[in-house]
């Protein structure tokens, strides 16, 4: 049960997004993990947690924003 009734609206709509901006939500969770498991320093960076971070934000834009 979503909590809302037949007919009504969600607050927002989702779409897929495109190919490309799933793409590039992969490569980036992929450069992640590379960072996470090869114990590998970027500047600024104290895991590959803020970079999977980025990767998951880019596809919550893409289903949220139409066209992305």
């Amino acid at each position: 049960m979503t909590g809302f009734a037949k007919g009504d609206n969600m607050p927002f709509e989702l779409s897929a997004p495109k190919v490309i901006t799933f793409i590039i939500s992969i490569i980036i969770a992929l450069i992640a993990l590379v960072i996470h498991y090869a114990h590998i320093e970027i500047a600024h960076v104290h895991s590959g947690f803020v970079i999977l971070l980025v990767g998951y934000l880019v596809l919550v834009a893409g289903n949220l924003l139409k066209g992305v």
